[in-house]
């Protein structure tokens, strides 16, 4: 995809507005799923159960409905590419395809390679760059977040707001984390990281941190994913984050809302929220929710359903941070036609797109900065203020920034330089760290013939898959 593919003048405007209703897909179209019932379906523990982990599961759901050079094609990429293991829940899955029907052996196979939901969550080989896979800079803690862990799994980077890492596992594995070093099973290329001490004592020197340490404010409550850590010890340590009086604002992320929503509409998990958002108001906390699409197919009834239930439970907002990926969403319509599913149909508030982050193997997903502008102001004027997206570049030792805060950018090599405010915890006593630049890179493919030959001529890079 370009940003400019689905620029059109249907109604005089480049983009045309028009309301559009949310559809659960079909899920008996697949054969693996013909006899499944809506009961079933809409079970957390069959949806649990019957996530497709491996090639074997696929092909078992698909049949013959993809030809075998897909199945070999995926098989590649996981032994040779692939960052994150294999983890996708039926409900994500069944947003693939939703309106191909099947006409037998082989009728699915263009259709699922072009998807953009499976671009994302099943990557294969011939999905990725080949003649930069991976940008020279491209690491596998982009944004340093271990570096500023202050306990194991709290990174400590803004000066008033901490990410707390709770556990290493989600219900879905998205090919592009950008915690690929520490989430989800080691790959043939990837030997994960895994956090040492015992989860409570984890959790409690968390909490220990942030009683001793007033300025912090605000916590987002991670992983993984807080979907798979079991509904006690969440409601347990969110109760006790509740019980910090400097703590102000608690952000719990998920990207389970869209791709296991029946999680979030068990009557246990909607009870405990409750709870928590009523002491959370009574102390005058603001509680939310933070998940993760990042295409329009993805926002069907069940994804509104679960939303709906976590605003009845009283939360404050559930907000949408996407992640800016070219053959997904990297255009216009593809834009704006998820930010309106998820305001009109879902309720769920489009909040930030992130560009795709410098990890190893990621640089077809990624688009250069001029990209990320461009879209930027392509989406202005549609929404209403309050709930147009922004589009962010997180610059690894600064954080996030408006795409358009940029302070240089060299378009010829693809460096766009930046600056910033603030701190973060590992630079206590660095006089030059507010007045240093930081460095960002656009994917090398995206530049002019001159700038890649000048990637090309640097001694000592390896335009090679790096895992460093």
């Amino acid at each position: 995809m370009s940003i400019d593919t689905s620029i059109g003048l249907e109604t005089g405007q480049p983009y045309p507005y028009r309301r559009v209703e949310l559809v659960e897909p079909d899920w008996t179209r697949f054969p693996g799923w013909r006899d499944v019932t809506r009961a079933e379906w809409e079970s957390v523990q069959w949806q649990r159960s019957h996530c497709v982990k491996n090639l074997k599961q696929l092909r078992e759901l698909m049949g013959d409905l993809l030809d075998e050079r897909f199945y070999a094609d995926l098989e590649r990429d996981q032994r040779e590419r692939a960052t994150m293991s294999m983890l996708v829940p039926p409900q994500m899955l069944n947003t693939m395809v939703p309106h191909a029907l099947p006409a037998g052996p082989g009728s699915l196979t263009e259709a699922f390679y072009g998807d953009p939901v499976r671009h994302y969550m099943i990557p294969v080989f011939s999905d990725r760059r080949t003649d930069w896979p991976s940008h020279p800079h491209a690491s596998r803690d982009s944004l340093h977040e271990h570096d500023m862990w202050v306990a194991e799994g709290l990174t400590h980077r803004y000066p008033t707001k901490v990410l707390a890492e709770l556990l290493p596992t989600c219900p879905q594995y998205c090919g592009h984390c950008t915690r690929m070093d520490l989430v989800g099973n080691s790959t043939p290329v990837v030997d994960k990281l895994k956090f040492l001490a015992k989860p409570h004592d984890r959790l409690e020197a968390m909490l220990g941190y942030l009683r001793a340490n007033p300025q912090v404010r605000d916590v987002v409550v991670s992983g993984g994913d807080v979907a798979n850590l079991p509904w006690p010890r969440l409601e347990a340590f969110v109760a006790a984050l509740l019980e910090v009086e400097n703590i102000r604002d608690i952000r719990l992320a998920t990207k389970a809302l869209v791709g296991l929503p029946q999680h979030w509409l068990q009557d246990d998990v909607r009870a405990g929220m409750t709870r928590l958002a009523t002491v959370a108001r009574a102390r005058g906390v603001s509680l939310a929710i933070h998940t993760h699409a990042n295409h329009a197919h993805s926002v069907t009834p069940l994804v509104a359903d679960a939303a709906r239930a976590m605003l009845e439970a009283g939360v404050r907002d559930v907000r949408n941070q996407g992640v800016l990926l070219d053959g997904v969403n990297a255009d216009p319509h593809a834009l704006l036609d998820l930010s309106f599913a998820l305001l009109d149909g879902a309720g769920i508030m489009p909040y930030y797109f992130y560009m795709c982050d410098m990890i190893p193997a990621a640089e077809h997903w990624r688009v250069s900065l001029g990209d990320a502008q461009r879209l930027q102001t392509a989406i202005m004027g549609y929404l209403p203020g309050f709930a147009t997206p922004r589009i962010v570049c997180d610059v690894p030792f600064v954080g996030k920034r408006w795409v358009h805060q940029v302070t240089s950018y060299d378009t010829e090599r693809g460096v766009s330089y930046w600056t910033k405010n603030y701190r973060t915890s590992i630079e206590a006593n660095d006089p030059e760290a507010l007045t240093r630049t930081y460095e960002y890179h656009d994917p090398i493919h995206t530049l002019p013939a001159s700038g890649q030959e000048w990637w090309a001529r640097r001694a000592g890079l390896d335009a090679g898959l790096s895992l460093a």
